[in-house]
């Protein structure tokens, strides 16, 4: 099992970036994921995920109302739509295999995510 994330790069302040999340060896529907980000220096920080069980995409209180989480059923990818991108946003994003808690958001157990994809926010 491998998860990989993909579509990051280079955005001005404001900007919009669509993360896709895709899987080898199984099948992105058949378990939780969670998208998770880290910026040098900082510690590794839950951004959403999608909640097996029910189909939940919690947000993190940094993120919510900017980015969006999504499942495109056709090409088996989760996608993270992220807009209103400010510098804080600067991280290698990452999707993984995990626990998707989405009451008080978090996610833990984290597991099988590969490079991650890099967003950097910069004028």
């Amino acid at each position: 099992v491998q998860l990989q994330a993909s579509g990051g790069g280079l955005v001005q302040p404001g900007g919009s970036l669509r993360l896709s999340c895709t899987a080898s060896g199984s099948t992105l529907s058949s378990y939780s994921v969670a998208w998770f980000r880290q910026a040098p220096g900082k510690e590794r920080e839950g951004v959403s995920g999608i909640r097996r069980r029910d189909g939940a995409t919690p947000y993190a209180a940094s993120v919510k109302g900017r980015f969006t989480m999504s499942r495109d059923r056709a090409k088996s990818t989760l996608c993270l739509q992220i807009n209103s991108l400010k510098s804080e946003d600067t991280a290698v994003y990452c999707c993984a295999k995990g626990v998707v808690e989405a009451g008080s958001f978090s996610v833990y157990g984290l597991d099988y995510w590969g490079n991650g994809t890099l967003v950097t926010v910069s004028s």
